[in-house]
């Protein structure tokens, strides 16, 4: 394959988000539903609870009023109603067909209750492996890259099955280090292993950036990294922490996930590419009312997804499944020139926050936080007193300030970030000032909330 090819799989790319590629999804997608009914007890049963039956599904606009979406909590409620006994609600929920094909069981973290699965089935894994050869392409993996893969590998979706997603990359290897392993021990395996690419949460590497001048008595630019494959968190996606990683590592940074999609090679953040129409089936939905949103050029949503060949699913193996993400997505063409519709994560539905009627999300007050490096560390908690999404004003948060900065200064620098504040998100919040490093870091992801009503 020549390197300087444009896409890992040109027959099928070139047709994404084109009229002939909805011809395909159509025929997929009521081939899909048609095995949803007939071989996996769990959605047999969301199809009679909606009285309709496959046939009942004529068109796109059928399928979107036909069945209620479901996300997490509809699987966790699944596993309660089993007791608990796994593997009998696994056969439920994926069916034996699925069940008895079961190859890898990953997990979101639990952090919210019972982790929800995220199967990789052993029939699946060529078709999973050209989806991942087509994002890994586009971010510039090359023979002769080592990939570190600094993701949770305990159960984390995004950690041990990567050995697995990107096995078609050609002369790409990949050294699973594991978020587990700890700050000191990542950079170590650094300097050791040489890596070219990084993959892991925004979070990870920023804090690695911090720890490398005390660890490696050098700046985190020196290790030679020249790929950022970073997702799970927000992050990758806001301006002033993309600034900050590509300017400390000297690499190129790529927001991958909350769905099959990568950023491009472009030098303003166009959002991340869409690769997989042939695979999944994307909707945006209304979060509040959950109708159908249109999918045109900026519009603005909850992102849903369908798997169009189940027996291979991975991440998104039920019908109408969300992750709770708000997406924004963008229909014209990319001024990188590559194919696919592309979506920028706006907030997570369940993160919302309404400040006298006004949506806020963490991602941008933590995109107006960071404008503000060094001057700040970049580390914050929004401090809830009542759960939300309602919150008697003013929001609270909690800002470190950064290790060069007086405290006679602080007065200063809180009216600077207020104003940016109230030009972009609306609100004027109430800013408590810590010290630098009072907040924990994490290795995985970022929790912004803290609930101080629990």
């Amino acid at each position: 394959m020549p390197q300087t090819q444009p896409y890992f799989n040109p027959e099928t790319e070139l047709l994404l988000n084109t009229p002939e590629m909805k011809k395909i999804q159509w025929e997929s997608l009521q081939t899909a539903i048609r095995y949803f009914y007939e071989k996996v007890p769990f959605e047999r049963r969301r199809f009679e609870k909606a009285g309709i039956k496959p046939e009942d599904i004529g068109s796109f606009d059928d399928f979107a009023r036909s069945l209620p979406i479901i996300g997490q909590e509809d699987y966790r409620d699944a596993m309660d109603e089993g007791g608990l006994d796994l593997p009998k609600v696994y056969r439920d929920l994926f069916g034996e067909e699925r069940y008895n094909d079961l190859f890898i069981l990953a997990t979101t973290s639990g952090t919210t209750g019972i982790p929800t699965p995220y199967p990789l089935f052993k029939s699946g894994l060529d078709r999973v492996a050209d989806i991942f050869g087509r994002i890994g392409w586009r971010v510039g993996m090359r023979p002769g890259d080592r990939m570190a893969l600094c993701f949770g590998l305990s159960m984390h979706a995004a950690g041990t099955p990567q050995m697995f997603w990107f096995q078609k990359l050609p002369g790409l290897s990949i050294i699973p280090m594991g978020a587990e392993a700890g700050t000191e021990r990542i950079l170590n395996f650094f300097k050791l292993f040489k890596p070219t690419i990084f993959s892991g949460t925004p979070s990870l590497a920023l804090h690695l950036l911090e720890r490398a001048p005390e660890v490696l008595k050098e700046p985190i630019g020196n290790i030679g990294i020249k790929t950022l494959f970073c997702g799970a968190e927000p992050g990758a996606g806001i301006p002033e922490v993309r600034e900050r990683l590509e300017r400390e590592y000297g690499a190129k940074l790529f927001d991958v996930g909350a769905g099959y999609g990568c950023s491009c090679d472009y030098p303003i953040y166009q959002g991340m590419h869409w690769v997989a129409d042939d695979f999944c089936y994307y909707e945006l939905v209304d979060p509040e009312t959950k109708e159908p949103v249109p999918m045109v050029n900026g519009a603005t949503g909850l992102a849903v997804f369908t798997p169009l060949q189940p027996q291979h699913g991975h991440f998104f193996w039920s019908m109408r499944f969300t992750l709770n993400d708000i997406h924004q997505v963008f229909t014209d063409p990319c001024p990188c020139g590559k194919s696919g519709f592309r979506y920028k994560i706006v907030g997570r539905a369940d993160d919302m926050l309404k400040v006298k009627g006004v949506p806020v999300y963490p991602a941008g007050i933590q995109g107006v936080i960071h404008s503000f490096v060094p001057r700040v560390t970049g580390a914050f908690k929004i401090l809830l007193d009542e759960p939300p999404p309602r919150v008697v004003p003013p929001l609270k948060i909690s800002i470190e300030f950064g290790e060069a900065t007086a405290e006679k200064d602080l007065n200063k620098l809180e009216l600077e970030i207020l104003d940016e504040m109230h030009r972009y998100l609306k609100i004027k919040p109430a800013i408590t000032w810590v010290k630098p490093n009072t907040f924990e870091r994490s290795s995985k992801k970022t929790k912004f909330i803290e609930k101080l009503y629990e």
